[in-house]
C-alpha cells in the first residue's frame, strides 16, 4: 500500500502516518509506504523507516 501526501507541516504528516497505519490494519498488512512531496526551500529529503501502531512504514520525502 502506498499513500501520497503533500508536505503541509509535521502535524499533518503525523496524521498521515497514523492514517496509513489504519489502512494497513484494515487490509491485514504489516508494511506500507508513504511518499511526501515537499516544496519548501530548505526541505530534508530522504527515506526513513517508522513503526506506527505496530505497523512498518517506509516514508520518503522528495
Amino acid at each position: 500500500m502506498i499513500e501520497t501526501k503533500i508536505w503541509r507541516g509535521q502535524e499533518y504528516n503525523t496524521r498521515g502516518e497514523q492514517q496509513i497505519a489504519e489502512y494497513l490494519e484494515d487490509y491485514g498488512l504489516q508494511t506500507g509506504y508513504m511518499l511526501s512531496f515537499c516544496f519548501n526551500q530548505k526541505k530534508q529529503i530522504g527515506v526513513k523507516k517508522l513503526e506506527v501502531s505496530g505497523k512498518h512504514i517506509i516514508e520518503a520525502v522528495v
